[in-house]
């Protein structure tokens, strides 16, 4: 541990951005396998309940560290950034590839940008704007490809994604903007402590608390791949990567989603999901937007006659 801690920035994103990959790229599938015993309502509010609970348990102290003034802050990063997502990405699964649904939230860095432009007035650069110009082909043709595949896929289920990734991409700015001087422990635990109430309704409401559901055994299982979901893939992932956007920027913390569809396919693949060619092309071609997007422009090195001139 003190190892890591004595860790520069530059190192330790690295090592969020590898764990955060591994641990969010099995989420799509732990949703796929929840869905078998809970409906989308159930499984996203008992996703950020359980979250809550166990943040609360580790982290309730941090919640000093947050000022009055900030929570207004913390109550939008937790609408956006985890409440609303949780269910989007719950109904989707309804009729999409587990897969299909990672490569679709690769999109936050494309994202990213764009929000970054239009709300917050930060500048794009030319690779920027291409990047997010080749994203959003890859977008069109992924959802079309989806949709000619499989006439059971809803083509308003695939864009339930976009909805989330946009939200996600809104919230990267908001934390780097607003929330940049708070621990990321505190951030986390903040963000949960505000949506236990609307958490716990909407159970109440979807009749998740019933002893019929309960006693289920489809549910119960569907409740433990939920309770790894959210411990791991919620709680822990989400410190992580409130701590690495703070010490990195927006475009590199959502990098993260380069690696996610690769673990997504992987689980997606050993489930037995099946993808068309054009799906798979599509997906590439977001990802080279993604990629470009993210690409940094080269210093160039000075020659010995330039630096001999200066």
């Amino acid at each position: 541990m003190q190892k890591i801690l004595a860790m520069d920035h530059k190192q330790l994103k690295w090592i969020y951005l590898v764990a955060l990959s591994l641990v969010w790229g099995s989420s799509f599938i732990l949703i796929k396998k929840g869905l078998l015993g809970l409906t989308p309502l159930q499984l996203g509010a008992l996703r950020t309940f359980l979250a809550g609970i166990f943040l609360l348990l580790i982290g309730a102290r941090s919640l000093s560290k947050i000022k009055k003034q900030q929570w207004k802050w913390i109550a939008v990063s937790a609408f956006l950034g985890t409440f609303f997502p949780a269910f989007l990405f719950a109904f989707a699964e309804l009729k999409i590839n587990s897969a299909i649904v990672s490569i679709l939230n690769s999109t936050v860095p494309i994202l990213s940008i764009v929000f970054g432009f239009l709300i917050f007035k930060i500048r794009s650069t030319k690779k920027q704007v291409t990047g997010v110009a080749i994203g959003l082909v890859g977008s069109i043709l992924l959802v079309s490809s989806g949709a000619k595949m499989n006439d059971s896929q809803n083509l308003i289920y695939a864009f339930l994604p976009l909805v989330a990734t946009s939200m996600y991409a809104i919230n990267v700015h908001i934390i780097k903007r607003y929330l940049q001087d708070i621990p990321a422990l505190s951030i986390t635990v903040g963000c949960f402590t505000v949506l236990m109430i609307p958490a716990t309704l909407v159970l109440l409401f979807a009749d998740f608390f019933t002893a019929e559901n309960l006693n289920d055994t489809a549910t119960q299982t569907a409740i433990g791949y939920i309770a790894i979901l959210s411990v791991v893939g919620t709680g822990i992932a989400k410190i992580l990567f409130n701590r690495l956007v703070q010490i990195s920027n927006p475009v590199f913390s959502t990098s993260v989603t380069y690696l996610i569809p690769v673990v997504a396919f992987g689980w997606g693949i050993l489930d037995g999901e099946q993808f068309g060619f054009l799906q798979i092309v599509s997906g590439g071609i977001i990802l080279l937007g993604v990629y470009m997007a993210n690409r940094k422009k080269k210093i160039k090195k000075p020659t010995l006659k330039e630096s001999a001139l200066k």
